[in-house]
């Protein structure tokens, strides 16, 4: 006699999905989740939710993550989800094309010093992350737990690369002998990306009850109300614009990353490993400011629009987010779940010191959104940071966005999946955890010195 097993509802039981391929099906799911996305962020049960710092792809991301392959319902197969985890690069590039495009170039003259403490204080996370990171290993998980040295970067592989950089450097951990590097990189950015978007969450929260965080309702009213005067035709004209000039920027990134890894050949050694790694976003970012100065030297501005151009990018945040969360590998977690506990406990307390100490000392004026986005991209890349940001400062009227994006140009060729990236492992191998760990100190403790020492000077306001 013949029982029926459990009935189990997912994609791969539906015969007409089942006979398409994969990729048509994965795409058409991301088209789905960015219409009802779209249309989730217009209720007032979503704008309450962000108000009390609670992002709409959180609530998207965790539903996605229960109906994936490691939830309790398999409705998602990991087929899908394998082509998901591919898409948090090209959407964080799309992010990264819309940040200069719908906004004037800001004044050179007042640009300097807040990039400056920004990068200031982008290099004391980056760098401390290696710090602690080698002191938790060397008085915790060796002597307790006697693991591999090589432990001592996987903060700021998963924290600051997240899943990107963790899968790349999984290969540089294997050349050394650390063949669980990309397993536990993997495990680390994805314990970066729920801690980043769920404390960061908390922050805001917290900056709304302090007064750190100023509502402007009256903006909302404003640009709701600029919106209703527009009529569809020239809605989905101006949109089809704006997408075009997205498309240029990207397409900018990706030519000159292109002629770079054509030079990284010629040079060979670390330039080329840090070359054949290296994200094309930074360089979208360079596309994008360099289409924004070119309409306004002709004069034609009126082409692109800002509330496009933050909700083209808002939305590639949510997918990010959402699609990442997806296919987040929750087994990882429970293998190796001491040592990487305490590696992300000690990642987690150094990026909060520097969101409360540092920032204090580098940051004259809205130090809390300015350090609020340092915090999620130390934490769970950069677009984590963008992402809450967006809750504390929606349209960016603290000029928090300009200043780090392009202080992004100058660190992400460092740090993230940059130079000190590739060579902190070799580092390691070379003169030992504890030489690297003294190195990393020294440079903190110099970032610091120069905090203290350009304190009365920083942080004049763009114009």
């Amino acid at each position: 006699m013949n029982y029926m097993k459990p009935f189990q509802i997912h994609f791969e039981n539906i015969v007409i999905i089942e006979s398409l391929p994969k990729i048509f099906v994965a795409t058409g799911l991301l088209i789905v989740f960015a219409i009802l996305l779209t249309i989730g962020r217009k209720f007032d049960s979503a704008l309450k939710l962000e108000r009390l710092g609670i992002p709409i792809s959180i609530v998207f991301g965790i539903f996605a993550l229960l109906i994936g392959p490691y939830g309790p319902s398999t409705l998602l197969p990991q087929s899908i989800t394998d082509i998901w985890i591919k898409i948090p690069t090209p959407l964080l590039t799309v992010v990264f094309a819309t940040l200069m495009l719908g906004r004037p170039i800001p004044n050179g003259k007042n640009l300097w010093e807040p990039v400056a403490s920004q990068a200031l204080m982008g290099l004391l996370l980056g760098f401390g992350q290696y710090l602690i990171g080698g002191l938790a290993v060397i008085f915790i998980l060796i002597p307790f737990f006697h693991v591999d040295p090589l432990m001592g970067c996987l903060i700021e592989v998963g924290f600051e690369g997240g899943h990107g950089a963790a899968s790349v450097m999984g290969r540089s951990f294997e050349n050394v002998g650390f063949s669980s590097g990309l397993d536990l990189g993997l495990a680390m950015a994805t314990i970066g990306l729920l801690a980043s978007t769920l404390l960061g969450s908390a922050l805001v929260v917290l900056g709304r009850l302090l007064g750190w965080i100023k509502d402007d309702l009256e903006q909302d009213k404003k640009e709701l109300h600029l919106e209703n005067q527009i009529s569809v035709l020239q809605q989905l004209k101006l949109l089809a614009i704006n997408l075009a000039f997205v498309g240029f920027a990207v397409l900018f990134g990706v030519l000159a990353l292109s002629f770079l890894r054509l030079l990284g050949r010629s040079f060979g050694g670390i330039f080329y490993e840090v070359i054949s790694i290296f994200p094309v976003f930074p360089l979208a970012l360079l596309g994008s400011l360099v289409i924004r100065f070119l309409l306004e030297k002709f004069g034609r501005t009126d082409y692109v629009s800002d509330i496009l151009q933050r909700e083209i990018g808002i939305l590639s945040t949510d997918l990010l987010i959402t699609t990442a969360m997806a296919g987040l590998d929750l087994h990882l977690l429970f293998e190796n779940w001491i040592p990487l506990l305490v590696l992300a406990l000690s990642g987690l307390m150094w990026n909060l010191l520097g969101m409360f100490a540092f920032a204090k000392v580098l940051f004259k004026e809205h130090w809390f959104e300015r350090s609020l986005i340092e915090f999620g991209n130390a934490t769970g890349v950069a677009a984590s940071g963008i992402l809450i940001l967006r809750l504390a400062d929606p349209r960016d009227n603290t000029n928090t966005l300009p200043i780090f994006s392009i202080k992004q140009l100058f660190l992400q060729p460092l740090l993230s999946g940059g130079f000190i990236t590739v060579i902190a492992p070799l580092s390691i191998m070379k003169i030992g955890i504890t030489g690297w760990t003294e190195v990393c100190g020294l440079i903190t403790l110099f970032f610091v010195f120069i905090s203290l020492l350009i304190k009365p000077n920083v942080d004049n306001n763009l114009s």
